[in-house]
């Protein structure tokens, strides 16, 4: 009885919920700006990509009308936050960020876009 007395005194009344709270670590976004940039058409926003983020452009790969921006490996909450702001989600099927262009699905298609529509990368085209 008296080590309970003990272990109750020196827990909070609050543990529980103290335990629970979590800390948000993801870097803020412009939601307004996002919501924006996803109505982007495909040819705005490779020009906004070329202008503000030229390496970005560089990896730019434009599937049928939407663009695909794809990394070896995971990328910093700073890259990841650009990416968002400039209206890409990521796709785990896929492993892709990718953007809709304008063009949005309700669902995912169980075909590879790339077979169907055909894919080019930007930079190719029209170099930074």
């Amino acid at each position: 009885m008296k080590n309970k007395i003990k272990f109750e005194a020196a827990t909070p009344a609050n543990a529980d919920q103290q335990s629970s709270i979590k800390t948000d670590t993801r870097a803020k976004i412009n939601t307004a700006r996002r919501q924006a940039n996803r109505a982007l058409n495909t040819e705005r926003l490779l020009a906004l990509l070329r202008r503000e983020t030229p390496s970005f452009f560089e990896l730019a790969e434009v599937v049928g009308k939407w663009v695909w921006i794809q990394f070896d490996g995971k990328q910093p909450v700073t890259v990841t936050a650009v990416l968002s702001e400039l209206g890409f989600h990521w796709n785990n099927k896929r492993q892709s960020w990718q953007h809709p262009c304008g063009m949005f699905r309700d669902q995912s298609v169980r075909f590879d876009p790339r077979r169907k529509y055909g894919s080019y990368f930007a930079a190719d085209v029209n170099p930074a």
